[in-house]
């Protein structure tokens, strides 16, 4: 193999050769039969690449079988070293040009940006404050401060889209100068696969790396796609060193997600991630009336709390739920009550919400209608007006959840079984026998009529 080393087309043709056993056909077609052997100088096969991208993938992809392949044919004497083709240069430049000219032509908000994502439609609480005060961080200043990237996770539905829209809407607002791309993870792979196909993967990187900021939506669809990883590395690696401003959102905490590279990970942990957490009770229904008012619905707080009651997971359900009971009562012509609201739940719940009705929600209901005090139902006190709300109470108890007696008598102070029963026979009674007591009954039986199925 010596006597080759100083013709470059003989060396390079036992190289191809080598490749060949040990990568497969497709990457040999695609990547290495378009080189062209140029020289060999100064201990350096030199070689020449169509493009930059290709230049940027086989170093990054198969550097090492390169360098083994050129160790065996040169007795690990020779190195290797890319040139990108002066045609290959042109065509990069007038592309560049092309398409930053494009870009000048407007400064037009990104059609991808969802007007309606704003910080100010964005209901905050203790699940999500620190993750909207990062974004409005963010959006004030991008790429000025050491949030980059910024990365946004949660579960489904949590408001995560809403806060990247919401910056990028922001920032537009404040610098329309500056150059906004907002793309789920689907469509960054969709891009890269188009322009792999038509050969204009220059182009495809200048539309991404050109971005002053960029949104990405998802990043967990990047799992199991290996050159689109590869090039999104090489995207990221641009804009962090240009000081750019990257916000991603994801699933979960990066270091927890599993199929990325581990160096995507490791500069993904370099800035900032921050968590959103499901509504509490509150939120919901601060959500829930927020989006009532937005629909043009008007419904008793009552029902607002039924539904954020029991639909806890995400915003996106509770969304759906007053864009449900809405076309419901339009399109059947229906009232909006409880019967409505009720069928719209049940229908995302499912039969769940008659095993959620508690001894609490029983209580709490006795105490609005009789105007005695939850505590006071559960004590000692014998006042007729308290006893008569006690026995109302756990008269429902086993009537509404079947309840032993023992389990009645515990929850209100400890008492014996006998006096639960001896509550369920007066109530009874007084149902045959008094008006106003089997008005109250019927009054918190319909309010609590989601738990009768």
């Amino acid at each position: 193999m010596e006597n080759n080393k100083n013709n470059p087309v003989e060396f390079w043709g036992l190289t191809l050769e080598l490749l060949r056993n040990t990568l497969p056909g497709h990457a040999i077609n695609t990547w290495f039969e378009p080189l062209v052997p140029v020289a060999i100088s100064n201990n350096e096969l030199v070689i020449e690449v169509p493009n930059q991208f290709s230049y940027e993938w086989i170093d990054s992809h198969y550097s090492k079988n390169l360098k083994n392949a050129i160790g065996v044919v040169s007795n690990n004497t020779i190195d290797y070293k890319f040139i990108v083709s002066a045609k290959g240069q042109k065509r990069e430049i007038e592309e560049i040009q092309s398409f930053s000219k494009k870009q000048k032509e407007y400064v037009q908000p990104p059609v991808d940006l969802n007007k309606t994502y704003t910080f100010s439609s964005f209901i905050q609480g203790s699940n999500n404050d620190f993750a909207k005060t990062a974004a409005e961080t963010v959006s004030e200043d991008p790429g000025k401060n050491s949030f980059s990237p910024l990365i946004i996770y949660g579960g489904v539905g949590l408001g995560k889209t809403h806060l990247i829209h919401a910056i990028g809407n922001r920032i537009h607002e404040k610098n329309p100068s500056l150059k906004v791309v907002i793309v789920t993870s689907e469509k960054f792979t969709l891009d890269f696969v188009n322009s792999l196909r038509k050969n204009r993967t220059i182009e495809f990187a200048q539309q991404y790396r050109k971005a002053d900021v960029l949104l990405i939506d998802d990043i967990q669809f990047f799992r199991g796609k290996e050159q689109t990883q590869e090039q999104f590395f090489h995207t990221f690696n641009v804009l962090q060193q240009s000081g750019k401003q990257i916000v991603m959102t994801a699933d979960k905490y990066p270091g927890e997600m599993k199929g990325l590279q581990d160096r995507l990970l490791s500069r993904f942990q370099s800035g900032l991630s921050v968590d959103i957490q499901p509504p509490n009770y509150e939120i919901r229904v601060a959500i829930l009336l927020e989006k009532a008012e937005q629909n043009g619905l008007s419904v008793d707080y009552e029902i607002i709390e039924f539904i954020a009651k029991h639909i806890k997971n995400n915003v996106r359900e509770l969304e759906g739920a007053i864009i449900r009971i809405l076309a419901k009562s339009s399109l059947m012509n229906k009232e909006i009550d409880f019967d409505l609201v009720k069928e719209v739940v049940k229908e995302r719940v499912g039969s769940s919400l008659l095993s959620e009705l508690s001894i609490e929600d029983i209580v709490k209901k006795v105490s609005e209608i009789s105007n005695v005090s939850e505590l006071e139902i559960v004590g000692k006190s014998r006042k007729m007006e308290i006893a008569e709300a006690r026995q109302i109470s756990m008269f429902l108890c086993r009537d509404l959840m079947g309840l032993s007696l023992s389990n009645v008598g515990v929850y209100f102070g400890g008492r014996d079984h006998t006096t639960v029963i001896h509550a369920v026979k007066t109530i009874k009674n007084k149902i045959q026998n008094d008006e106003r007591v089997k008005d109250q009954i019927d009054s918190v039986k319909n309010e609590l009529d989601f738990a009768m199925g």
